[in-house]
């Protein structure tokens, strides 16, 4: 990706509410459309010079578009960053109020020098963001050995999916058809079925593996898989994994 500015199309970057009774739950924070100030992003970092195109407008960050549905930021109780690419926590200043989850191998990652070098941008997190480190149980769901529950009845789960990142996560609301709040397990769900890892993750043993029992889930259960970046996310119902698999 780093030699071919064709290697993608422009995809969209999908944020998730999850209206739940216990309160409104959401899923990563998009992009900011300070991307497009100069110096936003380091100038020596080979992915931003020449991997990397943003086209975020004001009214299409996160705070704008919570309004838009009729929610705002006092509303929202829990925010889960499936991982801390800058398209998934620019939004970050827009939801002060709420607990924040993050997985704590994730944030160390990202954090410092270190963090810049592998693409993070922890320089431009709130300076008021305090974390929750996720703190996963041994409560399996289908192949998922560990979870944490959102909710007290334990109906939305943050599941650990390396692969992308090494402490990835993505959510799961549970339900018929259960629907997977994927991050960047794969940008497309096309790419998932074929089982084609990004040109991102640092292991591609690892994704596979997280891969596969994303499809042995879907197997268990009807799956509607939701990741970040598929044009066709909005539509939903075209993406239940179980139905596709059977037919």
């Amino acid at each position: 990706m780093l030699f071919d500015e064709g290697w993608s199309e422009w995809l969209p970057i999908y944020a998730w509410v999850i209206d739940h009774p216990e309160g409104i739950i959401v899923v990563d924070t998009g992009e900011t459309a300070r991307v497009h100030d100069r110096g936003y992003h380091p100038g020596w970092h080979p992915f931003y010079r020449r991997a990397a195109r943003f086209s975020v407008q004001p009214e299409e960050e996160i705070g704008p578009q919570l309004r838009a549905l009729g929610i705002a930021a006092r509303d929202v109780r829990q925010v889960v960053i499936t991982h801390l690419h800058t398209d998934h926590a620019g939004g970050l200043v827009h939801l002060s109020g709420s607990k924040t989850w993050v997985a704590a191998g994730e944030l160390r990652r990202a954090g410092g020098f270190g963090g810049k070098v592998q693409g993070y941008l922890p320089h431009r997190w709130p300076k008021w963001w305090e974390p929750e480190a996720i703190r996963f149980e041994d409560h399996a769901l289908g192949p998922f050995a560990r979870s944490m529950s959102l909710t007290k009845g334990g109906d939305v789960l943050i599941i650990p999916t390396p692969g992308h990142t090494p402490e990835h996560v993505s959510v799961v609301v549970c339900g018929s058809p259960s629907v997977f709040l994927a991050g960047d397990t794969s940008y497309n769900q096309h790419l998932l079925l074929a089982g084609k890892v990004d040109g991102i993750s640092p292991d591609k043993a690892v994704s596979h593996h997280t891969m596969s029992r994303i499809m042995a889930l879907a197997q268990e259960r009807p799956l509607v898989y939701l990741p970040s970046h598929d044009p066709e996310g909005a539509a939903g119902s075209g993406h239940n994994l179980c139905s596709q698999r059977r037919l």
